[in-house]
């Protein structure tokens, strides 16, 4: 599983600009889409269920959301579970890797240039395939252009970036979900490696471009 779900960004204090880019109202409060009020215990336990023992986990977040996460996904119990003793389940953190963007994002307190990909496993440990790959990746953070000039998703991530991660821990033919598939990245990136996909997106005007650019 590899995805970037939607999360709570830094709020700006206005609509100023910000590395080049005139941020939108609803930067302004936190949120780059109308359906970023999820949060990740809705689904961090149904990642773990439908996950194969032995397989692992790619999460995409910020520094507003890590903490949260990581205790979310390594702690799945009920509140019911944590008041009757039930000891701690959940993913096993790895590590965190970094996406190293190239691109900058003015802030108050430094620039922002990478995001955190949270690297999970369920059950017991399998090693990546290319043992030699490094926990910081560079790869330039380039976003597809529709007609008009404006970016057909704000936070599209690279087709290099998920071929990576996809590549390191399946093998081919094996399935790959995305469940905030995007305009499907990842999709494009099974295809490319010989990987059966499965993708997700609630956003009608979104998932229409990923199937036109995974039948592309």
């Amino acid at each position: 599983m590899v995805t970037d779900p939607p999360y709570k960004i830094t709020s700006r204090g206005n609509a100023g600009n910000s590395g080049g880019m005139l941020q939108k109202k609803i930067n302004m409060q936190g949120q780059v889409f109308k359906h970023n009020n999820i949060d990740c215990s809705e689904y961090a336990s149904e990642f773990y269920r439908i996950l194969k023992d032995g397989s692992h986990c790619y999460v995409m977040t910020n520094h507003i959301n890590l903490i949260h996460m990581l205790n979310t996904f390594t702690d799945l119990r009920t509140e019911e579970e944590k008041d009757n003793g039930v000891k701690p389940y959940g993913f096993h953190f790895i590590k965190s890797l970094i996406w190293d963007k190239g691109n900058k994002i003015m802030g108050q307190f430094y620039m922002s240039q990478f995001e955190y990909i949270l690297f999970f496993r369920k059950g017991r440990g399998i090693r990546i395939n290319h043992c030699g790959t490094s926990d910081i990746l560079s790869i330039p953070n380039i976003k597809l252009k529709g007609i008009d000039g404006k970016n057909l998703h704000d936070t599209e991530k690279p087709v290099e970036l998920m071929k990576i991660l996809i590549n390191n821990s399946s093998q081919q033919n094996g399935i790959v979900l995305d469940p905030f598939m995007g305009i499907g990245s990842t999709g494009i990136a099974c295809k490319e490696l010989d990987r059966q996909f499965i993708g997700i997106e609630i956003d009608q005007q979104y998932y229409n471009i990923a199937q036109e650019r995974i039948k592309g």
